[in-house]
């Protein structure tokens, strides 16, 4: 197997695996798949978290906004590499939010790029078309 195609599926696997934290709401499981600081570009604005505590308090708040939305879980529709080497992988995702029946009520594209430091996959950045009002504010505003 190519070293890049290693990747791939060591990127893949972790955002799964931080999916699946999400979805439990399960903070820790997030920031084991997360690399600091973590930032995320949603419309023009840059967001970002210095620290797995910093990340850890905004998600206290998120999780009373998605009860609010009627959020139940977040379901991958679809996965695509787009770009990869041995070191870094950028993934090209549908995610589709979900209600308890399994009805989307918010499906959005999102692009999250995967690095590999120390030995460790996880999530570095991405970007979102996400519109909703269950998004992590409490970062830090990147000028």
């Amino acid at each position: 197997m190519s070293e890049c195609k290693k990747a791939e599926e060591s990127a893949i696997a972790s955002f799964k695996m931080w999916l699946e934290g999400f979805n439990a709401r399960d903070v820790n499981k997030q920031i084991n798949e997360m690399h600091f600081p973590h930032h995320r570009l949603a419309g023009s604005d840059l967001s970002s978290w210095t620290s797995a505590k910093e990340w850890s308090e905004g998600n206290k708040k998120m999780d009373v906004r998605l009860k609010q939305e009627g959020w139940h879980h977040t379901a991958i529709v679809s996965l695509d590499v787009v770009q990869s080497n041995e070191s870094k992988v950028h993934l090209k995702i549908r995610m589709s939010r979900r209600r308890n029946d399994n009805t989307e009520y918010n499906g959005f594209d999102t692009l999250w790029i995967f690095t590999e430091i120390e030995g460790k996959w996880g999530a570095k950045l991405r970007s979102s078309y996400l519109s909703s009002s269950a998004q992590l504010h409490e970062a830090q505003k990147v000028q």
